[in-house]
């Protein structure tokens, strides 16, 4: 019976010790990926919604935005698609929101494609590629926060989109106090839906 216990034990031990290589390999993944940029000429940005607030984009949307700002004028696209329901309560979607806000920056609204009906990152990416196909488009810049890349690389490429990383360069997740619950948030989306996609 003692032996039996020890060996019990030790199965466990090993079995906790490869969750934690497990999870920490992902953290890892996640993390290097957040300053992996792929940019390169495509057919649009898709920039992934974020909260919007009295109809106007918060913080960590405007990164966003600006960011698909830039690869517009930089050229490395001519349309950008802009994505996000409207949160409970509001009438105004975010993509609606982010339009209203790449207009005031000069982009011309026939650049500008909304989606806005999505609530997450996996409904923003399909409802895009929809629009896409609608368009002919092929190709993508996925634009975010650096450490949602991973995740949502991986959300496209289930969608069926021939996406390339483009991290923004400033995100208003700077200290390790606003950091380390993206990152363990992330983790934790990225591990569960790696599993489901393994059975659904």
């Amino acid at each position: 019976m003692k032996n039996k216990r020890k060996s019990i034990h030790k199965i466990l031990i090993v079995f906790a010790a490869l969750i934690v290589i497990y999870i920490g390999k992902n953290i890892y993944d996640i993390w290097s990926f957040s300053t992996v940029d792929q940019k390169c000429r495509a057919d649009v940005a898709v920039i992934l919604g974020a909260a919007v607030y009295d109809d106007e984009p918060s913080p960590v949307y405007r990164e966003r935005i600006n960011h698909g700002i830039t690869l517009y004028n930089e050229g490395y696209v001519d349309r950008i698609i802009v994505t996000g329901g409207a949160p409970e309560g509001s009438e105004v979607s975010e993509a609606e929101v982010a339009k209203l806000y790449l207009l005031e920056q000069g982009i011309p609204e026939t650049a500008v494609l909304t989606e806005n009906t999505s609530t997450i990152t996996q409904e923003n990416l399909e409802n895009s590629r929809v629009i896409m196909d609608e368009n002919n488009y092929e190709t993508a810049i996925i634009v975010s926060d650096p450490l949602h890349m991973k995740r949502a690389m991986l959300l496209a490429e289930d969608a069926g989109i021939k996406a390339y990383s483009s991290p923004t360069p400033s995100t208003r997740y700077v200290s390790l106090r606003t950091k380390i619950p993206f990152l363990a948030r992330e983790t934790f989306y990225y591990i569960g839906y790696q599993w489901y996609r393994l059975f659904f």
